[in-house]
């Protein structure tokens, strides 16, 4: 019996009707297939009428969308020695549907719609496997223009728990794993992160954006402090596509201390906290690119350059939950999905959530294990259909391709020239590929007159 990769990822008996289990293991299967089609073309009428039944159901919750996704993505996580749960908030705009019932005000005042904060976790060597926490909101529309009132507000009450929130869940989810980083961008820069209590288990590796922050030192500020600390070493980055700006290999200086950080004047009460900082600031910056500083704070251990070194590499990695979000938006178009309620929305963002992933899951896995054989992704009507398309003179193969192989068909059919200066395929050639292998390895099975194999 064929497992397919779907019924992994959506646990038996997350809903009272185990026809809704069914009915979300053939969505996300379809939807995986043609990532950057809008539902309209990625399911057949039926499966269209019982995608928007399912995302308008109130008795289905995102949580129990995501329950099987979660669960995976530990057992995935408990495969490797360090897992990283990287956290990002970004905005679900739908300011062009304003009949949308729920949405609140986003960033400019004018736009509409619901803030996303994902806990995403991948490997030590910059694997996606998956997310561990997802959380929607919105903010009233009553509120808008009371940011002063919000400032005085209690802890408990302000956007920024969320990053508290993400900590605790990483902590929860992986519980049994021996060492989880928890990672964030400098928005997460906050002192009641540091001063919360956590597992023994769990670090925290987040950009400082208070960088004039009071510390005990001298210096009396931490950019100042952090700026006399010895020139540790020079350490080389490779850092991938992110883009319009190529991949290339970064030159660092890097400096660290440990230093004590009082907590702020203006803020809740707390114990000083003491930290690690890092410097990170790159030499000799192409021409026409911003060079890299990094001022980074952890509570992981620093003492040896080797130490520095892998700790930018995590934080490097943080670009992973920021292409997690850009395939939920650019890729699968969760912003205009004909949706008339924002729990609707949560519904389906949590539905993408596992899309998103298998699909860059996939293109990153490919650079991991390049050799592994293509069949753990692909049936084998579609490893075939592929290999016909570009070896159209040659016999098919008994052996399947290697990953690294079909994945970059897979991309030559989105667009992707494959080049030798061309370096490794992104997501947006990937997922316009895989609309099209859905439509060839349909055409290449009915040919046959062969039944339809699951996708895996």
């Amino acid at each position: 019996m064929v497992v397919r990769w779907a019924d992994c990822e959506v646990k038996s008996g997350s809903f009272e009707d185990p026809r809704l289990d069914l009915r979300l293991i053939r969505m996300i299967e379809a939807l995986s297939s043609r990532p950057n089609s809008p539902p309209t073309e990625a399911l057949d009428p039926a499966g269209l009428v019982g995608a928007y039944r399912f995302w308008n159901n109130s008795r289905v919750s995102p949580s129990a969308i995501l329950r099987g996704h979660i669960e995976q993505t530990a057992e995935r996580a408990a495969c490797y020695p360090v897992a990283l749960a990287i956290q990002d908030t970004t905005e679900i705009d739908v300011t062009s549907r304003p009949s949308v019932r729920g949405a609140g005000y986003l960033a400019s005042p004018k736009r509409r719609g619901l803030l996303l904060h994902s806990v995403f976790a991948v490997s030590p060597t910059g694997v996606p496997l998956g997310t561990l926490r997802q959380i929607v909101w919105s903010r009233p529309l009553q509120e808008l223009g009371k940011r002063h009132q919000r400032r005085q507000r209690p802890l408990e009450e302000k956007e920024s728990r969320r990053w508290l929130h993400g900590v605790t869940a990483a902590a929860t989810r992986l519980a049994s794993h021996p060492h989880v980083v928890v990672i964030g961008d400098r928005e997460s820069d906050f002192f009641p992160l540091f001063a919360a209590s956590r597992p023994n288990n769990v670090d925290l590796l987040v950009r400082v954006s208070r960088e004039a922050r009071r510390v005990e030192h001298a210096a009396r500020y931490l950019h100042k402090a952090l700026e006399q600390a010895p020139l540790e070493g020079v350490v080389e980055l490779a850092l991938a596509r992110s883009g319009s700006h190529r991949a290339r290999t970064a030159k660092l200086a890097v400096r660290w201390s440990s230093l004590q950080v009082h907590a702020p004047v203006n803020g809740p009460p707390g114990n000083s906290v003491t930290l690690n900082f890092l410097l990170v600031e790159e030499i000799d910056a192409p021409q026409g690119v911003r060079p890299i500083r990094w001022m980074l704070a952890t509570t992981l251990p620093v003492k040896r350059l080797d130490d520095a070194l892998q700790y930018v590499q995590w934080y490097a990695f943080r670009w992973r939950i920021e292409q997690f979000h850009q395939v939920f938006k650019d890729g699968c178009r969760i912003e205009q999905l004909q949706l008339e309620t924002a729990d609707g929305i949560r519904r389906a963002i949590a539905t993408y959530a596992i899309v998103a992933w298998r699909v860059l899951w996939l293109n990153l896995q490919a650079r991991q294990t390049p050799d592994d054989p293509c069949t753990a992704i692909l049936t084998r009507a579609e490893w075939q259909v592929l290999y016909a398309k570009f070896h159209p003179r040659l016999p098919l193969p008994e052996t399947p391709p290697s990953l690294r192989e079909a994945v970059r068909m897979i991309a030559r059919l989105g667009g992707f020239l494959a080049r030798k200066g061309d370096g490794e395929p992104g997501t947006k050639t990937l997922w316009r590929g895989l609309r099209r292998l859905d439509d060839l390895a349909a055409a290449w099975q009915l040919a046959q007159h062969r039944p339809r194999e699951p996708s895996r």
